[in-house]
């Protein structure tokens, strides 16, 4: 996958995630899920 960013809430910035997941809504909606390669912290994004 290409570069997705997302915002850390512990880190309080917008980052690039570490090892993105396409994954889909119960709703039907795609979304990504990831990791901050600064803390760890999981993080999610709406949309492609």
């Amino acid at each position: 996958m290409a570069e997705v960013k997302g915002y850390c809430v512990k880190c309080k910035k917008k980052t690039e995630m570490k090892d993105p997941k396409a994954v889909t809504l119960k709703n039907g909606r795609k979304a990504t899920k990831g990791e901050c390669p600064k803390c760890g912290t999981k993080m999610f994004r709406i949309g492609g």
